[in-house]
This record gives structure tokens, sequence and C-alpha cells, in this order.
């Protein structure tokens, strides 16, 4: 009996429909938190050289942040820690000039 092959299981349409809109959704999410994180990877950079238009990128980078948090790419509050962060350490480089 445990040798016996069981027929592949049908999937409704509905489950194919939420299969592809899923898979849609994911590669968006996906381009949304990549464009996110090199945002932040740029700011963070000038923060590590002590350049002075990082504080001028600060704004672009938070509102890259709410955008991905906003489409659903991040959550919100981890759209929230990373602002602060990079906040805080933008505030922090700019008192050591």
């Amino acid at each position: 009996m445990s040798q016996m092959k069981k027929a592949p299981k049908k999937r409704s349409k509905s489950v194919l429909k939420r299969q592809r809109q899923s898979a849609v959704k994911r590669e968006a999410n996906k381009a949304a938190r990549s464009r996110m994180r090199t945002a932040v990877k740029k700011l963070r950079t000038l923060l590590a050289e002590g350049k002075p238009e990082a504080k001028a990128a600060l704004p672009a980078v938070e509102a890259e942040i709410d955008r991905t948090s906003r489409k659903g790419g991040i959550h919100w509050k981890t759209a929230a820690r990373y602002k602060s962060r990079l906040a805080k350490h933008t505030a922090k480089t700019k008192k050591a000039e």
C-alpha cells in the first residue's frame, strides 16, 4: 500500500489565481525592499565618509522607506525603526563636525 503513487492533487481556480497574485506581489515587494535598502546603504556610506550631503539625503531616504512601508514591502514599525536610527546617526555625525 505504501508503494502506491498518489495522483497529483487538483487545485481549484481560486487557489491558482491566488498563487499568481502572490507571485506578482512577492516580486513587487522584493523590488521595493531592494530599492529601499540601496538608498539606506548609500546614506550610510555618506555618513561613514562624513560627507555633508548626508544630511540633505536623509529626507529622500525616509521617503523611500515610507513608500516601501505604504506598499506593504516592510512593516510600518520596521520603517519607523529604520528612520529613527538613520536620523539618530545623521544627528550624531552632524555634531561631530
